[in-house]
């Protein structure tokens, strides 16, 4: 009983607001991360900040937010009501303190829990509000949630609105960097939601015209099939059309926010949109009405129920919209405006038909080879090691570490085997590979269930029908750093953008960032992923330091490969660029231009002048 620890009232405290929020900050903005994927924490401080600004605009206050960010310093200054002065202290360092309490100021706020600001206040190590109105103007600064700093009210000839600045706390958030491309992805969505609103970021303005229309037209692959379907009522708006790629692409919003994990209203449009157009031509299956639909949904309720507090999914399904349920308030809008938009252009609904039957006559082409390949992938589950799967998967939603779930796809026995050792059983799996995957560039669906290590990999992250059933919300490739190691992950993404262009659109397929070198002495050892790290690594620990170069994962011992795929794991997802289509993508690297792919490596190969090539 002596070497027990004992439980007294001296063990019991209670954490004040900014304590509590710096100890536990993915209760409030999901997951840190170092800002290379789009749901990392510094985006979501980003939000909490912006969110406010939207918010007064929706109200009616302030057509225009100007934000800055320069040596990692977020500056978000809008037009709205501003802050009431009396107020600017404690909607920022009071917790459950705001005006969004009160449904008659904001009716559908993206935010009504009072933790937002705050959260981005405890979270950095420099905060600065700033409140403008009717002449007056206050301020106050912070010093990670610490009142260090207040202003007292003071004239001022500046518009009404409010300003904020923060910079992440580094302790917090660590060796953080922006990618622009993931805020400028935010700036638009929140144009496309508020049309008429302009926001601009350093030199560069966003602005929507057309709403859920401009999201489709700027963001498709290609031209779509048919002009797109926009169709708009009171607290909804609809826009879809047909492309020339596989799968269902979709982009839901809720009360201005993303949903990029969908929920109730997402599933709700997909079973509208099938049943409406099933009803229209008396035929056809909901599967081959929707495949290769894109199609962005947005809707405002009262106190939306999300599933976290990022807000990446809408939850129950008792909530109201209209005086309805979600599903019965988006059905009943698509029978009465996508019927009548049908009837009254009866050369989409022509060109809509020709899609389906095409889409028809293939998954019928495919019907049996479909039912060999899944008996094949039973029972290579069953009686061969290409997957060692993990216990926790994505598509159990009652799971609160879902979204931790990972698929390493490695080549090789000796690679899975030093991952397999390594991993954490409950949240990580691996696929095994057998030598290079085909080239399926140009090639039909049918070779997914002919190949073998394609069939699969399809079979173990369950996304034939769909990514409503993916079992792993990381998609790792990990290969070896060498030009083999190279080439198979260009086969495996040119697999995904092929056939399964969502799963790398939303974010999923992530590539392991493994080190290039080993630098040690007798005291410390340093894993260096670039040569330049390499040679920070060799001044620090001194030039009789041992260096090892790993020449693949095989290699890397599973004692070591603890370090690189747990708490200091390094993904890097991979992004499509909006402004080039995969269709061009994958002609240029995968297609058979080689002449023009030569002149490229060679117009950007990279010398080093410590290779000796005389050697």
């Amino acid at each position: 009983m002596s070497d027990q620890v004992k439980y007294t009232e001296d063990n019991i405290r209670s954490l004040d607001w900014k304590e509590h929020i710096r100890m536990r900050p993915g209760m409030y903005i999901g997951k840190l991360g170092d800002g290379k994927s789009a749901d990392d924490g510094i985006y979501i401080l980003v939000k909490e900040v912006m969110d406010n600004s939207i918010d007064e605009f929706v109200m009616g206050n302030g057509r225009k937010i100007i934000l800055k960010l320069k040596e990692g310093s977020v500056s978000v200054r809008d037009f709205g009501r501003g802050i009431p002065l009396g107020k600017v202290v404690d909607v920022v360092s009071k917790m459950n303190t705001g005006g969004k309490y009160d449904s008659k100021a904001f009716k559908k706020s993206v935010g009504l829990n009072g933790v937002g600001t705050k959260a981005v206040n405890a979270l950095s190590s420099y905060f600065k509000v700033q409140s403008f109105r009717d002449g007056k103007q206050k301020s106050a600064e912070f010093c990670r949630g610490e009142l260090i700093k207040e202003s007292d009210l003071q004239d001022t000839e500046k518009e009404n609105g409010t300003y904020v600045k923060f910079v992440p706390d580094q302790e917090i958030f660590k060796n953080y960097s922006y990618k622009i491309i993931y805020l400028e992805k935010l700036f638009w969505n929140y144009c496309y939601l508020n049309r008429g609103l302009s926001i601009h970021f350093n030199s560069k303005r966003f602005y929507s015209k057309n709403g859920l229309k401009d999201l489709l037209e700027n963001n498709m692959d290609g031209d779509p099939l048919y002009p797109i379907i926009h169709l708009e009522g009171e607290d909804i708006e609809v826009a879809f059309t047909h492309a020339r790629s596989y799968g269902e692409d979709y982009s839901s919003f809720v009360n201005g926010q993303h949903t990029t994990q969908g929920g109730t209203h997402q599933t709700a449009f997909r079973e509208a949109v099938a049943k409406v157009i099933k009803d229209f031509y008396g035929k056809y299956e909901s599967v081959d009405i929707r495949q290769s639909i894109v199609a962005a949904v947005s809707i405002k309720v009262m106190e939306p129920i999300f599933e976290s507090q990022t807000k990446t999914k809408l939850g129950s399904l008792e909530i109201e919209t209209g005086g309805k349920s979600v599903r019965a308030f988006i059905m009943d809008f698509l029978k009465e405006k996508l019927d009548n938009y049908l009837h009254k252009n009866p050369e989409v609904a022509q060109v809509l038909e020709n899609k389906i039957k095409q889409s028809e006559k293939e998954r019928k082409e495919l019907t049996g080879i479909r039912k060999i390949a899944r008996e094949r992938s039973k029972k290579a589950n069953l009686h061969n090691k290409k997957l060692r799967d993990c216990k926790i998967h994505f598509n159990d939603l009652k799971n609160e570490r879902r979204e931790e779930s990972s698929l390493f796809i490695t080549e090789g026995d000796s690679a899975s085997g030093s991952i397999t050792k390594s991993r954490d059983v409950k949240s990580q799996g691996v696929f095994s590979l057998r030598g290079k995957p085909l080239n399926c560039y140009g090639l039909t669906k049918k070779i997914v269930y002919q190949n073998e290590e394609f069939n699969l990999v399809q079979a173990a992250l369950n996304i034939e029908d769909g990514l409503e059933g993916l079992r792993y919300n990381h998609v790792i490739i990990a290969t070896d750093a060498d030009v083999d190691g190279m080439h198979i992950r260009l086969l495996l993404l040119t697999f995904f953008l092929q056939f399964f262009p969502d799963l790398v659109k939303k974010g999923h397929v992530k590539i392991l960032q493994t080190p290039l070198f080993r630098v040690r002495n007798k005291k410390e050892t340093i894993y260096c992923y670039s040569d330049e790290e390499r040679k920070d690594a060799i001044e620090k620990l001194g030039a009789k330091s041992e260096i090892t170069r790993f020449k693949g994962l095989g290699e890397i011992s599973p004692d070591e490969f603890k370090h690189f795929i747990g708490e200091n794991i390094r993904l890097e997802p991979v992004v499509v660029d909006k402004n080039q289509s995969i269709e061009e993508i994958l002609t240029f690297y995968m297609g058979k231009n080689t002449s023009d792919r030569q002149n490229f490596i060679i117009e950007n190969l990279k010398y080093d002048e410590e290779i000796d090539l005389k050697k």
